[in-house]
């Protein structure tokens, strides 16, 4: 959901209209996160001020591109001044409290000085409890979001004697302390001009920093408020006449140049390394409850609250070196990312097996897993937790582990395992599966398992996610970054990933070995088979303008083509709108055969495989009540040929492995449905390509 961006250049002059671009273009690389209006806050202070800056406001509702012909366009300030040291932050808001408006944009401020400026992604869940307090003190609000909230209070606080001498960085700690819920924040103020202060909790947050000089770690100790105030003995000198509130307390940990007559230093913070690769590709993975400042030195120090004995973070936070590529954050010749996404998964499945599946030998090792592969075959039952196209992905290959393990699979909706406070043991080994890896139902349930004493099991997509960090293991997809809303290759390569860890499991078995063979060679060939399914994009998309006037739809499947049928409709409700349902074959006479008529469109899968005749029998039972389905079936099944109007043949494949095939005329299909109606494919409305709110 919401986008995040913030920018410092410390000693590194830049044109006003450069800073406002580097903002602009942040948020342009957020926009696939889904968004309903952008602002941003910049200073207004001129190279020859020295007193504090006044602070700008621009909030606009709707695309990005209308704050930008704005921000380009301003008359009443200097765009070409320039100025070595600016603090600038942005914002793309995905609503949740209050309408889509410029009122309830971000940045949201502490009053019409804009003294006090902040954005934020997540919710406040006592924010009314707050708000209740503030309107007794007088403060009146001009939006209804929970955010307002935040910046009021820190105008409170800072005008009450307990926080006189603060720094900025005590002065967050002190606001967060009062805050419930989920968040993300980035701070800006006219009292500490220079400083910048984020914190997060439960909702992603990471720091790029860019520097042509060497710096003087790549790893920056974490301090806790109670020992930093041990180690200060001393404060800087106030000047006399000055503000005593602009005192400031010496710095006791930092990251900064080591080179002291060039400082230069630059530093971007975001909610998504997307919008910072362009920049940099050396960054800061912030956890939760951490503070991180950059203050009037340049120098950028990271601390927490208190110490919490029972956790497993790390007492420093290293400087990571990204892999990512802008050009992989590029639509190039495509007419969208999803588009591009649905055409590069033959390159992602081989990337998500590369160094992984050896076909010369027919082995297979999974580097995270390795250490605890013992551990999980002792186990008590193996859990899968996820929520969305994640949780399809469990469900496709839920008959393979089970069959190559022996042990009980359950596979959960993350939301509902919450709710019902499931039992878990000590011995049970549980898998979080998300894309993102910063899904907030997911990580609350990884968080719930964690304190049982489970084994958790990372699957994401996303280095230095929430998930990937506070997993005892895992495995990365290696899929590349999926910028479209609705995922596509991630969910193939999670299936890749799930049939692996399946191999692993069952490597020692005697009596498997000729199954693991065959699935072996099916991943061998499967770029190449996904290549030839989607050389029949032609036929697809004649499918989906026969379709697209069509007010419902129904995918019915069985086996391991069920969770295909679920993850169908669900693409085709992401980006169509059109009402589309995905059903088990074997249900069909309980319920749902009542909606057969010669009106209802059906898409039946009927591959090959052991459900195949029990799938002819439902086939046989739809057309005896007038309807005439789009039939997907193996390639060169006469027989179901012969009884098709219209069909498209999927390549033959085994059984474990139709599901990577027969999904993507699926992803097509919706693809094409959204084109013809005229919808935005890579953000479809209302949704958020990463939801880090329950």
């Amino acid at each position: 959901m919401c986008g995040i961006f913030a920018y410092l250049n410390y000693l590194t002059p830049k044109k006003r209209h450069e800073l406002l671009a580097i903002l602009i273009k942040g948020l342009q690389r957020l926009e696939y996160r889904g968004y309903d209006s952008a602002g941003v806050a910049f200073d207004e202070v001129n190279e020859s001020d020295t007193e504090v800056s006044s602070i700008r406001v621009i909030r606009r509702q709707g695309k990005v591109q209308v704050l930008s012909d704005i921000v380009t366009h301003l008359k009443d300030i200097d765009l070409d001044v320039e100025v070595s040291i600016h603090v600038g932050i942005a914002h793309t808001r995905w609503a949740t409290h209050g309408v889509p408006n410029e009122v309830n944009s971000h940045p949201q401020r502490s009053d019409v000085t804009n003294e006090f400026v902040v954005i934020h992604n997540g919710i406040i869940t006592n924010y009314l409890d707050i708000k209740t307090l503030l309107k007794t003190k007088g403060y009146v609000f001009e939006s209804d979001t929970d955010t307002e909230v935040i910046p009021k209070l820190m105008k409170y606080l800072w005008d009450s004697e307990q926080c006189m001498n603060m720094s900025f960085t005590s002065l967050v700690e002190l606001i967060v302390s009062y805050l419930e819920g989920a968040f993300a924040l980035i701070f800006k103020s006219t009292n500490y001009p220079g400083q910048i202060v984020a914190t997060r909790r439960g909702s992603p947050l990471l720091i790029g920093i860019k520097s042509d000089t060497k710096v003087t770690t790549d790893h920056i100790p974490v301090f806790y408020s109670s020992e930093r105030n041990k180690q200060l003995q001393t404060t800087e000198e106030i000047p006399a006449g000055s503000n005593p509130r602009l005192r400031r307390l010496n710095s006791y940990t930092h990251f900064s140049v080591a080179d002291e007559s060039n400082k230069q230093v630059e530093y971007f913070f975001a909610s998504d390394a997307s919008a910072i690769i362009e920049h940099t590709n050396r960054v800061i993975f912030l956890e939760d409850d951490d503070v991180a400042a950059v203050e009037e030195t340049g120098t950028l120090c990271i601390h927490r609250m208190r110490r919490d004995p029972t956790s497993s973070l790390a007492p420093v936070r290293a400087v990571h070196t990204l892999e990512m590529e802008i050009m992989q954050i590029m639509k190039g010749n495509f007419s969208c990312f999803m588009e591009k996404e649905i055409w590069e998964q033959p390159d992602s499945l081989v990337n998500t097996m590369r160094g992984r599946v050896k076909f010369d030998d027919n082995s297979v090792r999974l580097g995270g897993l390795m250490e605890h592969i013992s551990s999980i075959r002792r186990c008590r039952r193996l859990i899968f937790i996820a929520c969305g196209t994640s949780y399809h992905s469990a469900l496709a290959m839920r008959t393979l582990i089970e069959e190559m393990t022996e042990l009980p699979v359950m596979i959960e909706l993350s939301s509902d395992f919450l709710d019902r406070r499931t039992p878990i043991f000590r011995d049970d080994v549980c898998f979080f599966i998300s894309q993102s890896g910063e899904t907030a139902d997911t990580l609350c349930a990884l968080r719930y398992c964690r304190k049982r004493g489970a084994l958790i099991v990372g699957i994401t997509n996303t280095v230095g996610s929430s998930i990937s960090r506070d997993s005892h293991c895992g495995v990365h997809l290696n899929a590349g970054p999926e910028i479209g809303v609705a995922s596509t290759k991630a969910y193939t390569s999670q299936m890749v990933v799930l049939v692996m860890f399946a191999l692993v499991m069952s490597e020692d078995r005697i009596s498997l070995r000729d199954r693991r063979t065959d699935i072996i060679e099916g991943l061998n060939k499967l770029p190449a088979l996904i290549k030839e399914i989607l050389s029949a994009k032609d036929q697809i998309k004649a499918l989906a303008q026969e379709l697209h006037k069509k007010q419902s739809v129904i995918l019915m499947g069985r086996g391991y083509n069920f969770a295909t049928c679920l993850e169908g409709a669900l693409k085709i409700k992401e980006l169509s709108y059109m009402h589309s349902e995905g059903i088990l074959a074997g249900e069909l006479k309980h319920g749902p055969l009542a909606m057969i008529d010669e009106n209802m469109p059906v898409i039946m899968v009927i591959l090959k495989d052991s459900t195949y005749t029990k799938c002819k029998n439902a086939l046989s039972q739809i057309v005896a009540r007038s309807s005439d389905p789009i039939i997907f079936c193996t390639k060169g099944d006469t027989e179901i040929i012969e009884r098709s109007k219209w069909y498209l043949e999927i390549p033959d494949t085994i059984d474990c492995l139709q599901p990577i095939i027969s999904v993507i005329p699926l992803q097509l299909l919706a693809f094409y449905l959204a084109q013809i109606k005229g919808f935005d494919v890579d953000c479809p409305r209302h949704l958020a390509k990463s939801v880090t709110v329950e």
